[in-house]
């Protein structure tokens, strides 16, 4: 079990799954590409969405189309922020297959909650995803799948794990081979973590990821979380859902984990998400009391000899 995320941390059950806490904001991204998908202009496709989001009671009456909101766009929950989700998996969507495309065929989920690439994406035959996160939550998501007969169009591998446990052996311990060059996912996780865990996570991938693999993660730059407390989407969230996205993040200073990558031997790029609205034409640009403004995705790629 690692130090800095293990060790310290109290008790917990791995069986937890999406009825609370950090769990629920799974379903909240889901109901998220549920409504992007069947928006007329949408960036990205995900059938199976809606149907967790109907299989949870936790989410029942929560929308799967943004006709089902009565203010619709103009709602920060399900018009702004869930626009923001939908751009963000288009634009990871996009990461993992050109990474796919250069010839590595490992994937690495970190967190992988509620993610369906491994379904809805074509990839090479000989690829394999590895989804890492708690029992409860895979646990969740086999059943909705199995229910809908879904097949991966991949060799899918989850990893049943608590990230503050020891999750590398469970990986190696699934097939991942650390001698091959792999694709790494951190979608929506790090700013739950405490800045040492991140540190840890961060070195951790480092040490696993051999020339020629790729690493994109989201951070949050704000100098004080809260405040944000009384930004739109901030607040529609709490009062819509009953989801305190300020009680779940970390509130503890981030680390730069792009700047350490980078001397570690990696290049690495740093992007806010309205770089990419402007890019595809739609998704959320700067406002005021932004509690976007200081989200980053970033892409870090390990440079081959």
């Amino acid at each position: 079990m690692n130090e800095a995320i293990g060790t310290a941390a109290s008790p917990h059950p791995d069986t937890e799954g999406v009825d609370g806490g950090v769990g629920l904001t799974a379903l909240l991204v889901a109901a998220s590409r549920a409504i992007e998908s069947h928006r007329g202009d949408s960036l990205a496709q995900d059938v199976y969405a809606e149907h967790f989001v109907r299989a949870a009671p936790a989410c029942a009456g929560w929308p799967v189309r943004i006709e089902q909101v009565p203010d619709g766009d103009d709602n920060a929950l399900w018009g702004r922020f869930a626009r923001y989700f939908g751009l963000r998996t288009r634009v990871l969507d996009d990461f993992v297959v050109r990474s796919v495309l250069t010839g590595v065929r490992q994937v690495v989920l970190l967190g992988a909650g509620l993610d369906t690439r491994a379904f809805r994406l074509d990839w090479p035959s000989d690829c394999v995803f590895f989804e890492v996160d708690r029992a409860g939550v895979l646990a969740f998501k086999h059943q909705v799948l199995a229910e809908l007969s879904a097949a991966p169009r991949v060799r899918r591998v989850p990893v049943p794990v608590d990230l503050r446990d020891d999750w590398v052996t469970a990986l190696t311990g699934s097939g991942f081979d650390p001698g091959a060059p792999s694709i790494w996912l951190a979608e929506g996780l790090l700013f739950y973590l405490p800045g040492p865990a991140e540190t840890y996570l961060v070195d951790t991938v480092d040490l696993l990821a051999t020339a020629g693999s790729a690493l994109a993660f989201e951070a949050k730059l704000e100098a004080d979380l809260m405040a944000y407390r009384d930004s739109a989407i901030y607040t529609a969230t709490r009062e819509q859902i009953g989801i305190d996205l300020l009680e779940l993040f970390d509130k503890g200073p981030r680390p730069d984990s792009a700047g350490r990558l980078e001397a570690r031997g990696w290049s690495a790029s740093t992007h806010t998400p309205f770089e990419f609205s402007r890019r595809h034409g739609r998704g959320p640009l700067p406002e005021p009391n932004d509690a976007l403004e200081g989200n980053r995705w970033v892409f870090a790629y390990r440079r081959r000899p």
